[in-house]
């Protein structure tokens, strides 16, 4: 059936050592879609030069894209390894000036930092520089992020995307292609969305989302039992009704497919994307 829903164009900026980040982040905003489009009445569209721009003699190249594709663009997302990118002249990368351009504009950018380990002699030592000079000065100018694995960087974008959307203003109220009855109903729609939980549970589930790496552990040594995430131990030592309660908050997580069980005998629980997806919806109710 269809819906009405405001579209955020994502302008997707990076030089070319991080084509899996690129390829992540598009799989994530189509994840977000799936989940969160019709309920929030937001679609966000990827963008970048490489699949929006066309061939034109009619200018400096960066400035081209500048005005065709970034302008419109109301998010940007960059990630740096360990290359800046080429000098356009006006800036040291093409990719800089697309974020200094960007944030001129007073838009919102989610800047991103590899930390991945890679061979000394694979990197040009100048363009390394150069992304640790950039990094620092975007340290003095805000927050950035930094990820040490593919599989961090696509945790950590999944759960901050959700979060500059929701928290940021990009909604149905900021494009009003959604009446009030309308909204109403998205809103409503949201609330059928939450799974039943029971205290125990959301506390869980909302302290596993702020975890740095979303996950619950449950350990078992002879005269003890633990079950810990985000730097905190929840189950009162000796007492075992709270070990059943707090057991049966990881049961109910893993049924309702808001965690996943991927260690070795159900010791370690991972949030899944669905599991992010209802923490934000808890926290906004909050």
């Amino acid at each position: 059936m269809p819906y009405a829903a405001n579209v955020v164009q994502v302008m997707i900026a990076s030089p070319g050592d991080v084509a899996e980040e690129r390829q992540v982040i598009r799989e994530v905003i189509a994840e977000w879609n799936a989940i969160h489009s019709k309920s929030q009445g937001t679609v966000l569209m990827p963008i970048s030069w490489d699949t929006h721009a066309s061939p034109t003699m009619s200018g400096r190249p960066q400035d081209i894209i500048n005005k065709r594709v970034l302008k419109d663009c109301d998010l940007l997302v960059a990630v740096f390894w360990t290359r800046i990118g080429s000098s356009t002249g006006v800036a040291i990368s093409g990719t800089v000036e697309e974020i200094e351009e960007h944030l001129a504009e007073g838009k919102e950018a989610m800047i991103y930092f590899s930390q991945q380990p890679v061979r000394l002699d694979s990197v040009d030592e100048e363009q390394y520089k150069a992304v640790r000079e950039f990094k620092k000065n975007c340290k003095e100018r805000g927050l950035v992020e930094e990820y040490e694995a593919l599989s961090e960087f696509r945790t950590k974008f999944t759960r901050q995307l959700t979060q500059t959307i929701l928290s940021g203003g990009y909604g149905c109220g900021t494009g009003a292609t959604i009446d009030e009855a309308e909204a109403g109903a998205a809103e409503t729609t949201a609330s059928r969305d939450l799974p039943d939980l029971n205290d125990s549970a959301r506390t869980l589930l909302l302290e596993a989302a702020q975890d740095r790496s979303g996950v619950i552990m449950k350990v078992a040594c002879i005269g003890s039992f633990s079950i810990q995430t985000n730097g905190k131990q929840f189950v009162e030592p000796g007492n075992p009704r709270s070990r059943v309660a707090w057991e049966s908050a990881i049961e109910s997580l893993c049924n309702e497919g808001l965690v996943d069980e991927r260690g070795y005998k159900g010791e370690v629980f991972h949030v899944t994307n669905e599991g992010y997806r209802v923490a934000d919806l808890l926290r906004l109710e909050s």
